[in-house]
């Protein structure tokens, strides 16, 4: 059986470098490795983002949400999920209007704010970006290991390897491509795997999901909302799709696709938490519910939720290494293709190192969140007229002081605000979070009114 199944995941990884491969263009230049600029239309556009923002987080985190939090705080990490793509599909076409060549989200910064805030958002972008890489290779390990004998270090080297060829040969027009076919592919097998183990499923008793207080649902809901959109807003290979786009209609159609099929992926994963709580199925410690569920389906059935999972970690993973190529070559002037992709090889070795460390990096991802929450609204208030250098800048200050302030407020001191904006336990808590949008919202939108433009 481990023969099988490490054929099939490596003629998998085959099949994605060759259809990555083959989307080159062999003539194209530095800003179509990096943009593609108005070739993709929205079926292309709505099938990429879906399997962009999938990974093999989505094996993990939603099922644990619905099945120890239930479905209201199910239904907050769908939407944040999507909200992103639903943003871009409303303020998408204004962006592209505002700045028609741009490349990245350092280069809107810079368009509204300047080189300071440009280096600013960039930095957020990159952190945020390394820190979902290295979830996702962490995340093919851990699922290699706990449905093979294969070593889950051999996979999250041949996924980092397999992505990084077509992604450094092909560009943004290789992860389009190979999107839109894995996109295809999780659906299908997403649907295999929820079938036969939902018809495996011991008679499901609601009284066996866990009584949390209503409000405690909403809480975590709306800390998944702002916590998830606010980083997502900040994933450079998402504005890379904003100016592949055809035109603004494509871009428009294409990120509202994504953003409806997103949660409707999310909803039936994290559902089968819900079903595996309501089993009465040993969910395991640390809880993952979604492989508890394959605890009593057919041994068959670990080898497509083996290719699900590979799936989903490869379509984010070369949408993550591509743009962090991209934001290299718009930040530094003059770095050639070669650069870029000498670049992304570059920096895939730390990344790797890491993920083969096993290390839980939830920790991270909070606070990477956090900082993105800090930033996120004083950016998008770049499309507004009256909005200035100065305001932007108080404002994402303002939004780091609104982050530190619940808990120094609680605890009585700066270190104990400091502490609880770091999610001590891992643990996500909303008050961070509105602290950082109202802070950063209020006090923008405070001095770009009271000190206007000149």
């Amino acid at each position: 059986m481990i023969y099988t199944t490490a054929a099939a995941l490596a003629a998998a990884l085959f099949l994605f470098a060759w259809l990555g491969l083959r989307a080159r263009l062999a003539d194209g230049g530095l800003d179509d490795y990096i943009t593609a600029r108005n070739s993709q239309g929205a079926r292309a556009l709505g099938l990429s983002f879906l399997a962009s923002g999938m990974g093999g987080w989505i094996l993990f985190a939603p099922p644990e949400v619905g099945a120890l939090v239930g479905p209201v705080a199910l239904a907050g990490y769908a939407l944040g999920a999507a909200l992103p793509f639903i943003v871009f599909a409303f303020c998408g076409p204004a962006i592209r209007r505002f700045l028609p060549q741009g490349r990245s989200i350092g280069e809107f910064a810079d368009a509204c704010y300047g080189t300071g805030v440009r280096h600013y958002v960039s930095l957020i972008s990159v952190l945020y970006m390394l820190c979902f890489l290295t979830a996702e290779l962490t995340a093919i390990g851990a699922i290699t290991s706990l449905l093979s004998g294969i070593s889950g270090g051999t996979v999250v080297v041949g996924v980092a390897v397999t992505t990084l060829i077509y992604t450094a040969v092909g560009g943004l027009r290789a992860s389009i491509v190979t999107d839109q076919w894995q996109a295809l592919l999780l659906i299908g097998l997403l649907a295999i795997v929820s079938v036969v183990a939902i018809d495996k499923l011991p008679e499901a008793a609601p009284a066996a999901l866990p009584d949390v207080p209503a409000s405690a649902a909403l809480s975590v809901a709306l800390t998944l909302v702002i916590a998830v959109t606010a980083a997502n807003l900040f994933h450079q290979g998402y504005w890379q799709r904003l100016w592949s786009a055809r035109d603004t209609e494509a871009l428009s159609r294409g990120a509202l696709l994504g953003g409806v099929v997103t949660i409707a992926v999310v909803t039936v994963v994290g559902g089968l938490g819900i079903l595996a709580a309501m089993s009465g199925a040993d969910l395991g410690q640390p809880p993952i519910p979604f492989f508890a569920l394959l605890a009593d389906a057919p041994a068959w059935l670990a080898l497509p939720a083996l290719i699900l999972a590979i799936t989903l970690v490869a379509s984010s993973v070369d949408t993550l290494q591509n743009a962090l190529a991209s934001l290299a070559v718009t930040e530094k002037k003059g770095l050639s293709i070669t650069s870029a992709r000498w670049f992304t090889v570059v920096l895939m070795i730390p990344v790797v190192l890491v993920a083969l460390q096993g290390i839980s990096v939830l920790r991270l991802f909070l606070i990477a969140d956090l900082l993105c929450a800090t930033a996120v609204l004083p950016v998008l208030m770049g499309l507004w007229r009256r909005m200035t250098t100065r305001a932007a800048i108080l404002g994402c200050l303002a939004g780091v002081l609104g982050a530190i302030l619940p808990g120094w407020l609680s605890g009585g001191t700066v270190m104990a605000g400091l502490e609880a904006a770091s999610f001590p336990g891992s643990i996500p808590t909303l008050m961070p979070f509105v602290g950082a949008l109202a802070g950063s919202g209020l006090i923008s939108l405070l001095v770009a009114i009271t000190c206007p433009k000149r």
